[in-house]
C-alpha cells in the first residue's frame, strides 16, 4: 500500500481551498482519506494589523506529519514545499 501526502482541492471557482491529506496513491484526488493533516488557503489575506505583506494561511499538523513521513508515506511536490516551511 503505497502512500502519498497530497492536496485535496476544496472551495469554489477562482477561490481555492486544499487540504492536505494522507491517502493511498491510486485513489482519485479528493476521495476520502486516511487523515488530514492540515490545511491550505493560497489566496493571500491582508495582515491582521493592516501593515506589511499579505500571508497565506497555512495550518499543519506537523507531529502528524512527520509520523506519516516516518512510516514511508511519500509527499507529492507542492506538499513538499508546504512541508518544508
Amino acid at each position: 500500500m503505497v502512500l502519498k501526502i497530497r492536496l485535496a482541492r476544496f472551495g469554489k471557482r477562482n477561490a481555492p481551498f486544499y487540504n492536505i491529506v494522507v491517502a493511498q496513491a491510486r485513489t482519485a484526488r479528493n476521495s476520502k482519506p486516511l487523515e488530514v493533516l492540515g490545511t491550505y488557503d493560497p489566496i493571500p489575506k491582508p495582515p491582521p494589523t493592516g501593515e506589511g505583506k499579505a500571508i497565506k494561511d497555512i495550518k499543519l499538523d506537523t507531529s502528524r506529519a512527520k509520523y506519516w513521513l516516518g512510516v514511508g508515506a511519500q509527499p507529492s511536490d507542492p506538499a513538499w514545499r508546504l512541508l518544508s516551511m
